[in-house]
C-alpha cells in the first residue's frame, strides 16, 4: 500500500469512528466528546473524563490506539484493521475499549 493509499484509508477511518461515536452520542447511548486535529482523533468519555486517542502512524502503515487498557497497533489486512499482537479487529476492539470505559454497552461499526 503507498503512503497516499494509506492515509485516504486511515482518513476514511477515523471519519467512519468519529461519526459512529456521534451517532451514539445523539442516541444518548453514551455522553462522549469526539475532537480531530489532523492525524489525531481524542474521544472523551464525559462521564469519568478518560480517554481514548486514536492516531495513524503513516512511516508504520499503521493506526494506533491509547486506551486505559493500553497501547495498541493496527496493520490493514484484507479489509479490516487488525491488532498486531492479538490478531483482534479495530472496530471489535474500540467498542470494547469504549464499553469499558463508558459503563455501557457500546458497538462500533
Amino acid at each position: 500500500m503507498s503512503e497516499s493509499e494509506f492515509l485516504a484509508l486511515a482518513e476514511a477511518t477515523l471519519t467512519q469512528i468519529e461519526a459512529a461515536l456521534d451517532r451514539l452520542n445523539d442516541e444518548d447511548v453514551l455522553d462522549v466528546e469526539c475532537s480531530r486535529s489532523g492525524n489525531v482523533l481524542e474521544i472523551e468519555f464525559i462521564d469519568n473524563g478518560t480517554k481514548i486517542i486514536v492516531n495513524s502512524q503513516a512511516p508504520m502503515r499503521e493506526m494506533w490506539v491509547a486506551a486505559r487498557s493500553g497501547g495498541f497497533h493496527y496493520k490493514r489486512v484484507g479489509d479490516e484493521w487488525i491488532n498486531t499482537r492479538d490478531g483482534s479487529e479495530l472496530f471489535a476492539a474500540l467498542s470494547a475499549m469504549a464499553s469499558e470505559q463508558a459503563g455501557a454497552a457500546v458497538v462500533l461499526k
